[in-house]
């Protein structure tokens, strides 16, 4: 698959305990991705952060440490990233979800 230099970043900010039919919305939304033949999807685990409500989660912190932060980072076409929205939307019930336009340097496999 080759991208174009200019392409989408889609950024899901959600907490690791997430669901979506009883699965972790993390894999869910990884897994749609592949299923809509999106270039790639990664997930990025948070040791430290805060959302809307302003409560901490920690890696340090025992008691809040079953729901840190989680990051999906998506690159792909704007017309392929808006194939995936209507998931998002279903499924993030909370969380912050952000578009923005980016230059692609290199994107190879072998």
């Amino acid at each position: 698959m080759k991208l174009p230099e200019q392409a989408v970043l889609l950024r899901i900010f959600i907490g690791e305990s997430d669901k979506h039919q009883g699965r972790p919305l993390y894999e869910q939304i990884v897994l749609k991705a592949r299923e809509l033949n999106l270039a790639g999807a990664t997930v990025v685990r948070g040791i430290l952060g805060f959302g809307a409500d302003s409560r901490i989660h920690s890696s340090k912190l025992l008691e809040l440490s079953e729901d840190l932060p989680v990051i999906i980072e998506i690159v792909d076409t704007k017309e392929k990233i808006d194939t995936l929205m209507s998931f998002i939307d279903q499924t993030v019930a909370e969380g912050l979800v952000t578009l923005e336009e980016v230059k692609v340097i290199k994107y190879r496999h072998s």
